[in-house]
């Protein structure tokens, strides 16, 4: 499909640059920045220092990737910042909002048991407005509304709600009462609900709901854990599941069980584009036989983006795990996403960024040996994350945005 509007994949000699990714992938009116660490591009080693210097150099390297392509840091819709240590945020929020002029973008923060660096203390990933879109797509004047409610819990460090031409992007929501402050009382099937709820006053305050939701990563403080917060995700999404991924956090904020982040389809857009469009724009939720049986949709696509849920690495004929090592494991999640993606008419260079979890980080030169075989063409963005457990015990999971460029009816 991408013979119709066309990726916009970019690196700068300003940043660092990765054998095994793009730094930067633009489609339509997105752009997805790969997890940048704290590393010098004129020296290709780690900044030497505390967590402030590592921060200020994550954030310096997205910079200098987003202002070669002739954007500002204030085009930012969303950041997700991976840490070893939760206790550093204070630290993070020093360094953090002095990047930005006019608001700050919806943010997520979860600490990670390892990342790709071992020196390393933190990593961060962005997604960025691209008013001007991707061939043959004409620049249009797209501006972005944030927006808070009352009605859910306020930080002083993001906003809660970015929307930007069809797609809305959420803030990470902890299981806190917006009228106290406090977490809730409970374990974790009453936090994910509060999660949850504080997830759909959102979307009500903008005249959304809980069936606009593309795609949910939950992030969980013990794996263990996924069944009972599936249970209380079902009750959330009874006729329509979006597309998920589960992620095993080694702490949140405020040492909360639970965290959640989604993605939400805005079929009015954002000014100039009319109200009325939100008639016109529709949810394609979609499964296959080719890949394995899951507690959410496969793969959801909106407007011009195509979201697939986490797959593990497990036969799709038996539902069991592959046998193997890394390698065997990571080549079946690729299958899964390939499967997925032939049974959308899509393919495997239409995805624009990838997001891998593994249970030990120095598998990464496994992974990439055949990682790089599925794309014939330039390689997606990606974000590497070592996790301390996978849901079946697996080794890893991978899941996938891509492209979708004959959009979701009546195209638009």
């Amino acid at each position: 499909m991408n013979n119709v509007i066309i990726k916009a994949s970019r690196n700068t000699e300003t940043a660092p640059q990765n054998t095994a990714s793009t730094q930067t992938v633009a489609f339509s009116h997105y752009n997805n920045i790969s997890a940048q660490l704290p590393v010098d591009p004129n020296t290709g080693e780690i900044v030497v220092g505390n967590i402030k210097d590592q921060v200020k150099q994550c954030l310096t390297n997205i910079k200098a990737i987003i202002e070669s392509t002739d954007h500002v840091m204030d085009d930012v819709i969303k950041l997700t910042i991976f840490l070893k240590n939760i206790s550093d945020m204070d630290a993070v929020d020093e360094v953090y909002a002095s990047f930005f002029q006019s608001y700050l973008p919806t943010r997520t923060t979860v600490a990670i048991a390892a990342l790709p660096l071992n020196d390393a203390l933190v990593q961060i990933e962005a997604l960025i407005s691209n008013g001007e879109g991707t061939a043959p797509q004409a620049p249009c004047a797209l501006i972005k509304l944030a927006r808070n409610t009352e009605n859910a819990p306020i930080s002083t460090t993001s906003t809660q709600t970015v929307a930007f031409s069809h797609y809305n992007n959420i803030s990470s929501q902890l299981p806190i009462d917006a009228k106290t402050g406090v977490l809730v009382a409970g374990g974790v099937k009453e936090q994910a609900a509060q999660c949850l709820n504080n997830i759909k006053a959102i979307l009500e305050s903008i005249n959304h709901d809980m069936s606009d939701i593309v795609k949910t990563t939950i992030f969980l403080k013990n794996i263990a854990d996924v069944e009972v917060v599936n249970d209380v995700c079902a009750t959330f999404f009874p006729n329509y599941v979006p597309a998920r991924t589960v992620v095993n956090a080694a702490a949140l904020p405020m040492d909360a069980l639970v965290q959640i982040d989604t993605s939400i389809s805005h079929g009015d857009g954002t000014p100039p584009q009319l109200p009325e469009d939100t008639r016109f724009l529709v949810i394609e939720a979609s499964n296959t036989e080719n890949a394995p049986t899951m507690p959410c949709s496969h793969t959801v696509a909106f407007s011009h983006y195509n979201h697939i849920a986490g797959q593990l690495p497990l036969d799709p004929k038996t539902n069991a795990m592959v046998s193997g090592d890394v390698k065997a494991q990571a080549t079946q999640c690729l299958n899964n996403i390939k499967a997925i993606l032939e049974s959308v008419d899509h393919v495997m260079d239409d995805v624009v960024k990838v997001n891998i979890q593994l249970t030990n980080i120095e598998d990464i030169d496994a992974v990439d040996e055949i990682y790089t075989a599925f794309f014939n063409s330039d390689l997606p963005a990606r974000t590497i994350v070592g996790v301390s457990a996978i849901p079946m015990d697996a080794l890893v999971q991978i899941d996938a945005v891509v492209s979708n460029a004959e959009s979701t009816p009546p195209q638009a």
